[in-house]
Formats: C-alpha cells, sequence, structure tokens
C-alpha cells in the first residue's frame, strides 16, 4: 500500500512545485491528472508527462524543482505498474530525489549511505527550508522499499525512511495534509506487535492523519483499514471504514484521482472482508 500512497501525495506534491517552472503546461497537466476521475486515461497518458519532466531535466539537470517533479511523478506512476517496472520507476524516483536533496542542502549529499547515528545526527539538524526535499526522499525511499520488498537489505533501510518522517512530523505535522501522519501510520503497521510492529501507535497517526486531512484524502481510511484493522484483525473497524471511503463524494479539489483509486481499493478489500476474518 505504500506504492498506492505514493499516488496520494506525490501528484500533490507534483503540482505545487511544477507551479514554479516557466512551463505552463506542466503546471496545467500536474492539476489535470490530479482532478480526473478517469483512471484509465491517466494511467496511458502520464508517461507521455514522465518525457516531457525528463526533457525539460535534460535543459536544467539541477534545477531542484524540477527533479522534485520528476521523483514525484516517476513514483506516483509506479502505482500503474507491473512489478519489474514498478521497481525501475521507483528506483527513478528515488534517485531523483536524493539528487534534489544534495542540490537543496550539502549535508544530504550521499547521507542515505551514512551509518545509522550519522544519518540521524544529519536528519535532526534538517530545518523547516529543507521539509520539501525531506519529505519527497522519504515517499520516494518508502515507494522504493516496498517495490524490493523482498530485498532484505531494502528492508533495512525503513528504520532510516522511519526518522526522516519523524522529522518531518516534528518541522511540520500538516505537511501535506498530513501525509507524514499516514506514512508513520503504514510504517509502524508492517508487523504485528509480535515481531517488532507498533499497531496501535499506527492507529494514533492514522487517527491524526485522518483530522489533519479534514477525512477527504479517502486513501487514509483504506490503509488504515487494510495495514491495522487487518493486523489486529477488528473486523468492525475494518467494514466500517471502507463503507465509508465506499459511500462518499470522490471528488475534491486536488484529490479526485486518488479518491477513485481508494475507492476501488475499498470495493476489493470489503468483497474478501468475510473470508478473511
Amino acid at each position: 500500500m505504500l506504492l498506492v500512497m505514493l499516488a496520494v501525495f506525490g501528484l500533490t506534491s507534483c503540482a505545487n512545485l511544477v507551479s514554479g517552472l516557466t512551463a505552463k503546461m506542466a503546471d496545467d497537466l500536474a492539476y489535470t491528472i490530479l482532478n480526473s476521475d478517469d483512471l484509465e486515461t491517466v494511467r496511458e497518458g502520464v508517461p507521455a508527462y514522465l518525457l516531457l519532466i525528463d526533457s525539460f531535466l535534460r535543459r536544467s539537470p539541477d534545477n531542484e524543482n524540477l527533479l522534485l517533479a520528476a521523483s514525484s511523478l516517476n513514483g506516483s506512476f509506479s502505482v500503474f505498474a507491473e512489478e519489474e517496472r514498478a521497481r525501475l520507476l521507483t528506483a527513478k524516483s528515488l534517485a531523483y530525489a536524493l539528487k534534489a536533496a544534495c542540490i537543496s542542502n550539502k549535508r544530504l549529499c550521499n547521507f542515505r549511505s551514512l551509518g545509522f547515528q550519522e544519518y540521524r545526527a544529519v536528519v535532526d539538524k534538517m530545518r523547516i527550508a529543507d521539509l520539501p526535499v525531506a519529505y519527497a526522499t522519504g515517499v520516494a525511499w518508502a515507494g522504493w522499499i516496498q517495490a524490493n520488498s523482498g530485498d532484505l537489505s531494502a528492508i533495512a533501510e525503513l528504520a532510516k525512511v522511519r526518522h526522516l518522517m519523524e522529522r518531518v512530523i516534528v518541522l511540520d505535522e500538516t505537511w501535506e495534509n498530513g501525509g507524514p501522519h499516514l506514512y508513520m501510520g503504514a510504517l509502524e503497521t508492517i508487523f504485528p506487535a509480535a515481531m517488532g510492529g507498533h499497531p496501535e501507535k499506527g492507529r494514533e497517526y492514522f487517527e491524526k492523519a485522518l483530522e489533519l486531512s479534514q477525512g477527504k484524502y479517502l486513501m487514509t481510511k483504506v490503509i488504515y483499514a487494510e495495514q491495522y484493522a487487518r493486523l489486529v484483525f477488528d473486523k468492525e473497524i475494518h467494514d466500517r471504514l471502507l463503507n465509508e471511503v465506499v459511500s462518499a463524494d470522490p471528488v475534491v479539489e486536488g484529490m479526485t484521482l486518488t479518491n477513485k483509486l481508494a475507492q476501488l481499493r475499498a470495493k476489493e478489500l470489503l468483497a474478501s472482508s468475510d473470508d478473511y476474518f
């Protein structure tokens, strides 16, 4: 579900970042994608947008805003891709985000490869100005890990992503409508308590994300249901959240596309609810 989350927050970031570019067409495309209720058209059309952003980067390879927009879009489109292509797209997304982070703050150059103690010291020094690259890197990194979930070396990097998102929350917990809380909720509910997970802590993060987004991001409830309710075998919470998603109006400024994705996933989860519980 972390890949699906990229569609929620990655495209939003893309719209915000691309708006600073001279190419107004790019901004209009991002806006159109976010507000589309036609998933198939988006699936078929976004590859052309990827090429557009890459063409901008060819001319301006060190443009931080372009790199972040490219990272967001590549990560977002991975939700529509097959497994092998998703790995390629998320790797590209992470590479763009890390390059943007380095351009933004020299302390962040190669910080991914640091030992955890050194890494934590660098992250703890991040300030408000670092929020765009910090959040974008965390989103891209989480997506890359999910796409490579069969690789133990990738899973080992989860602690670094978690600490990065924790720092974003310290700096501004409302960032991207509470997106960092949603990510933290997902990270805390990957494993059951017996295997080192923290389901109840995850639930608190999910509730905070719902509060900060005023319940408008329907994907929050879907991930809450799939990752928390199924983990602790709570059918009442699971079905209540998903039924709320299915019955909600998905048309919300800047969220329509992801809300439609959320409703599709909610119907799939409800269809298997009785068998699962």
